[in-house]
């Protein structure tokens, strides 16, 4: 309700920032530190990683508890590789800054056709019946999964706060899920209208001593929807952990 006293006297009304929540580790698993995580979810007992940095790029598919690669995908070293998710029998891949997109077959990752688009590629996840894109701004954008047309889109802020540099995405009970570039939280946004749901506080997950550089960011959402798991890991982490939200301590 205040969310939309705020959009209705945003003039007059202070708009009060979204809560903060807490974690808790629940399990940890493998993950290689030559992975630079853009692209993350989980399917049918397998993780999907969409990995970035030209000439490493591609996808990898592995086994949660063993860290294992059981298929992987190489793009060209022309392309830097971002955002990835699954629509129907196929993956989708799109790069950074090359405006071209890769649709696979998911099932022996070979390249089925390609896509174009415009402005920058940064994370990509699915309702179940739209692709929903960042580009590093604030704003999410609405594809339709067959053409990758952008249908609509939504600015995102927490108050009247811009929230900017979103980058992996996840689609979970109805909200996204979005990592901030360079920050350890995770922004749980409304998809009618981009308003910032609630934050989760990540700070403390990984040790500053096992990041390879600055650059060992948080990134990557996970979510397994038939067992309520949350999973999340980062660029070149050692580390995907299965975490539990909770309340903030004070």
């Amino acid at each position: 309700m205040l969310h939309k006293l705020c959009l209705l006297f945003a003039l007059t009304l202070p708009c009060a920032a979204a809560p903060i929540y807490g974690y808790k580790i629940i399990a940890k698993y493998p993950h290689s530190t030559d992975s630079y995580t853009e692209g993350f979810f989980y399917l049918n007992g397998l993780f999907y990683e969409g990995i970035g940095l030209n000439g490493h790029s591609g996808i990898v598919v592995t086994q949660p508890e063993t860290g294992i690669p059981v298929q992987r995908f190489d793009l060209p070293s022309k392309y830097f590789g971002e955002g990835i998710i699954d629509w129907g029998p196929d993956l989708l891949q799109w790069t950074w800054q090359s405006h071209t997109g890769f649709v696979l077959d998911r099932f022996s990752l070979r390249i089925v056709s390609q896509f174009h688009y415009d402005g920058e590629g940064w994370g990509i996840t699915r309702s179940a019946k739209e692709l929903i894109t960042s580009d590093g701004t604030a704003t999410l954008r609405f594809r339709n999964p067959d053409t990758f047309d952008e249908t609509r889109h939504i600015v995102v802020k927490d108050g009247p706060k811009t929230i900017d540099q979103l980058n992996e995405l996840e689609y979970i009970k109805g909200e996204i899920y979005a990592n901030v570039w360079h920050s350890d939280r995770i922004a749980r946004i409304s998809p009618i209208d981009g308003h910032v749901i609630a934050w989760i506080n990540l700070t403390g997950l990984l040790l500053e001593d096992q990041r390879v550089n600055a650059e060992s960011v948080l990134n990557g959402i996970a979510y397994d929807a038939k067992k309520d798991r949350l999973f999340v890991t980062g660029k070149q982490w050692p580390t995907v952990f299965e975490i539990k939200i909770i309340p903030k301590s004070k």
